[in-house]
């Protein structure tokens, strides 16, 4: 199958009969085999009934429904599971994303062997309250990052299946999904200008708070890539620091004593200095520090991940008796 094509979706039932249809003429105009999966994230509308008659009018439909709403990452990973294409392509059902994208998609990961392609909405039809905070998010991954794309969370992209079957998504983590491929060892990421087009039906999904989960997603994506198999290397570091200056303020105080009593001044107590306190206060959270990595060795040497290599070929060396060889 050359396609597959995942659209996670909430209360959508008005646009998804557009959207099959568009997407179904396009991949009929290009001769692709192609299926459409579409994810339910527990929408209290019409949607799954709209979903069940498309997928017995049309067997290139699939549908998955989720009990409740457990957001966009949840329903992506789903859709990854079950996806059957060489290319994968993930589109909003809201309309916002153009099916006439796909050919060009796919071209770039199959010819231009992409392992990755995101889309940029270059010429946005939203409100500046939304484009502004957009813009610094996508400057801050950027920058975190260090892959070279304009949109991070735009919904429309393109995978090879390697890429959507070597990573998870979880959480709200659907915005990074570029940064996981990267972590994952696909390094071919590439970029698009998309048309984007202004909302048919419905409204937004999405509030101001997605800016700020965003950021601290970013926080968590980029520790977790960094340390993830290595925690004591960050923990212990600081630790390492904190008692270090504990130690520095340590010496500091007690040689000040000791260089008023030998000079015959009359030394304050060692409780009345600063000093004492900092070197006191450092000294116990680097060893916090220090306990918080070896913890965090030990539950990730147990777990079951510990040793989840992306391995993308394998040679075998000849028995030469199998041939008759002795």
């Amino acid at each position: 199958m050359d396609i597959s094509v995942v659209v996670p979706l909430y209360n959508e039932e008005e646009s998804l009969p557009e959207l099959t249809a568009w997407i179904g003429r396009v991949m009929k105009e290009h001769r692709f085999s192609y299926e459409i999966l579409l994810i339910d994230d527990g929408s209290n509308d019409r949607s799954w009934e709209v979903i069940e008659q498309l997928s017995g009018e049309y067997p290139e439909i699939r549908g998955i429904k989720f009990r409740r709403n457990h957001g966009k990452s949840a329903a992506l990973f789903s859709g990854f599971e079950a996806v059957r294409g060489d290319v994968v392509i993930t589109m909003d059902a809201d309309l916002q994303d153009s099916p006439d994208e796909i050919p060009d998609l796919y071209r770039m990961i199959r010819e231009e062997k992409y392992d990755m392609v995101s889309g940029w909405k270059k010429k946005r039809y939203d409100p500046i309250m939304k484009t502004l905070p957009s813009k610094l998010f996508n400057g801050t991954a950027r920058l975190a990052s260090g892959i070279k794309l304009h949109d991070f969370n735009c919904g429309l992209k393109a995978y090879r299946k390697e890429v959507v079957k070597s990573i998870e998504v979880y959480g709200e983590m659907h915005r990074y999904i570029p940064i996981l491929a990267k972590n994952a060892g696909f390094r071919r990421i590439g970029e698009k200008v998309v048309q984007h087009q202004a909302r048919k039906y419905g409204q937004t999904k999405f509030g101001l708070e997605r800016f700020i989960n965003g950021y601290l997603d970013l926080l968590s994506v980029i520790f977790t890539s960094r340390f993830g198999k290595k925690p004591m290397h960050f923990f212990g570091l600081i630790g390492t620091f904190m008692m270090v200056l504990g130690f520095a303020s340590a010496v500091y105080v007690g040689a000040s004593k000791l260089t008023m009593l030998a000079r015959g001044i009359r030394a304050p107590l060692v409780t009345d200095n600063p000093y004492f306190y900092l070197a006191l206060t450092c000294m116990i959270i680097g060893v916090q520090l220090f306990l918080a990595g070896f913890i965090a060795e030990l539950v990730s040497r147990n777990s079951s991940e510990r040793n989840k290599y992306f391995v993308e070929k394998r040679t075998f060396p000849i028995d030469k008796s199998v041939n008759g060889e002795q």
